[in-house]
């Protein structure tokens, strides 16, 4: 049931942005779901008339109309005899299109590569390569850090204006304080945090931040340097600052 739900949520979203103009291939680097997949949704909503704006049917409605429409492209895989040899070969870290090469050579494969590359998403999901579990008291920590966000339109002047999203996680609950800003400068890097204090109504022990250049003047594994007024800010609220180690350019993987 909750999978279905979450299915559902997934093709409500896939649709409204197809109602807001966006592509099959805008959609898929979203990585809500692939091209091929998109590409029937946008046939059954065509079909329907949901890309107009009109309210879309309850989910089990949805679910009934796409369970006959759109079929699962693991459904009848040409690939599914062949599954326990294609994880062996995933296992030993052979490449897809080569695998593909190889059941077409030893097995006469007649299916497409992107029926190989589907069923090798699927064994990467199902096995994740987790290095640690990271496990954290409630208050002992919170992520922080900047990333890209939309570009938004001066309501007066017409201006393209760049954003960035500032946001602060707690490490234990997950729970999120969120800030749109135009601008990195380290006055609004640590008026952010100010405020995501305020809206938590505590300060976590240790941030834990991502090198960002109003944070960290310099990035180095074992002696970072804090920018000052941000060092000024950990001690006037009493927390400690928890750069990420920059990755090792002699290691590789």
């Amino acid at each position: 049931m909750a999978k279905r739900r979450f299915e559902m949520y997934q093709y409500r979203q896939v649709i409204h942005r197809m109602r807001m103009g966006q592509t099959d291939r805008a959609i898929a680097k979203t990585k809500l779901m692939g091209r091929l997949k998109c590409a029937q949704i946008r046939a059954v909503a065509e079909q329907n008339g949901w890309l107009a704006e009109v309210p879309l049917p309850d989910d089990q409605s949805l679910a009934d109309i796409f369970k006959s429409h759109v079929p699962n492209p693991t459904q009848d895989s040409r690939c599914l005899p062949h599954e326990d040899q294609i994880q062996k070969w995933f296992n030993a870290g052979v490449k897809g299109t080569t695998i593909h090469r190889a059941l077409v050579e030893q097995f006469a494969f007649s299916g497409s590569y992107s029926s190989v590359r589907r069923l090798l998403q699927k064994i990467h999901k199902d096995n994740p390569a987790v290095s640690c579990m990271l496990d954290f008291a409630p208050a002992e920590a919170a992520q922080v850090d900047f990333g890209k966000g939309p570009t938004i339109t001066d309501a007066f002047g017409g201006n393209q204006i760049k954003t960035w999203v500032f946001v602060m996680t707690l490490c234990f609950s997950r729970h999120m304080y969120a800030e749109v800003v135009t601008d990195q400068k380290v006055a609004t890097w640590l008026a952010c945090h100010r405020r995501a204090f305020e809206f938590f109504c505590g300060v976590p022990h240790k941030l834990i931040i991502d090198n960002a250049k109003c944070a960290i003047t310099r990035a180095c594994y074992r002696d970072p340097e804090v920018q000052r007024s941000y060092g000024e800010l950990a001690e006037g609220y009493g927390f400690l600052i928890s750069p990420c180690p920059p990755r090792d350019p002699q290691k590789k993987g």
